[in-house]
């Protein structure tokens, strides 16, 4: 906005300085307030200049003055408003692809990076092939037989049990199959001829009696006893066998069997009185040697676990006389050299060492609990 009245008094100025340097031909009107704001007048010609010159001829056109000089720059203008914007120009068409750059120089190497979290852990790998069988083993040497352990002495019959209630009356079998005919006996040997009696009196005819029923033959009662007796002797075998096989498992590796004893221990320690009571409860009593095969059994027991056991035995009721639990005499006996030698006054009871070898003891000390069944 201020650039236009500068030019103007840029211009008015350029005008003013030619005026004064006009020819002496030329003449300047003075100002009129009511004519036009500058004239500037020729020489006269055909006549005087009109008043506000309407009515003279118009002079000719002057010479394109020089250009002016550039007018000071005008301060920044407020911003206009924004135009609407322009439709939206069309896709332009894809340049042609330039040549390859040259491959610029290596850069300098960088600072090495931190080191990363670990990475979590892969899924595990396809199982692996079955390894191929190993070379059978060379056969071992059979071992040297054992030595036979000595008979066992007979042992004490128990007492009868009560009698039982009398069962039930079954109830009445189908009739049996008719059994096979049985293998015909030997003839017996012919006994000497009688002597011929003297005839009888003819007797009268009898009258004819009712037919009776058809007897069971007393082969096909036998032939049932004898598939019975069979089956019996098939399940006691079967059963002996479970309970030899039972035998095994449940002696492995915490008992012996020595003929029809068993010995056992649980691992258990205590002193005489609750090794006695706790066998008693198992339904057996305190491991009571009558020879040298059972002795050697519990020797086997006392090795593995290194502690020494009780026995069944013991001296309470009579000082030097060894006796079982029932009461009866010990007919057998393995002391160690100089015993027993009642120690104090107070060794009554009886304890085995691993050598197989016993030693009287006070029945206050702990040992470990073998039971025999």
């Amino acid at each position: 906005m201020l650039l236009l009245p500068t030019l103007i008094t840029f211009a008015l100025g350029i005008s003013l300085l030619k005026t004064s340097t006009a020819t002496p031909s030329q003449s300047v009107q003075k100002w009129d307030p009511n004519a036009c704001a500058v004239v500037v007048c020729g020489p006269a010609q055909n006549g005087l200049p009109g008043r506000d010159g309407r009515d003279g001829k118009e002079g000719p056109k002057g010479e394109k003055g020089s250009q002016g000089l550039q007018g000071l720059k005008g301060s920044q203008g407020p911003p206009g408003k924004m135009g609407p914007a322009g439709l939206v120009g069309g896709k332009g068409s894809p340049g042609e692809k330039g040549t390859k750059g040259d491959i610029g120089d290596r850069g300098l190497q960088g600072v090495p990076g931190l080191k990363g979290n670990p990475g979590n852990a892969g899924p595990s790998g396809p199982k692996g092939d079955k390894g191929s069988p190993g070379e059978k083993g060379v056969k071992g040497e059979r071992g040297l037989p054992g030595t036979t352990g000595s008979k066992g002495q007979t042992g004490i019959t128990g007492s009868p049990g009560p009698k039982g209630d009398k069962g039930s009356v079954g109830e009445k079998g189908a009739k049996g199959d008719k059994g096979d005919r049985g293998l015909q006996g030997s003839s017996g040997l012919q006994g000497p001829k009688g002597q011929i009696g003297s005839p009888g009196l003819k007797g009268d005819k009898g009258s004819v009696g009712e037919k009776g029923t058809k007897g069971d033959s007393g082969l096909s009662e036998i032939n049932l006893l004898k598939r019975q007796v069979s089956t019996l002797e098939g399940q006691l075998r079967a059963l002996q066998s479970s309970f030899s096989k039972y035998k095994q498992v449940i002696m492995f590796p915490n008992g012996r069997i020595v003929g029809e004893k068993i010995f056992m221990t649980s691992g258990y320690e205590g002193n005489f009185d609750s090794l006695k009571q706790r066998c008693s409860q198992a339904g057996g009593q305190l491991a009571s040697p009558r020879n040298a095969a059972e002795n050697a059994a519990i020797q086997q027991i006392v090795v593995l676990y290194n502690k020494s056991v009780f026995l069944g035995i013991n001296d309470i009721q009579t000082e030097g006389r060894f006796k079982y639990l029932n009461g009866e005499n010990i007919v057998y006996s393995n002391w160690q050299t100089g015993e027993p030698n009642n120690d104090n006054g107070v060794e009554d009871c009886v304890e085995l060492y691993s050598s197989g070898k016993w030693n009287d003891k006070s029945c206050g000390e702990r040992r470990l609990i073998v039971c025999e069944f």
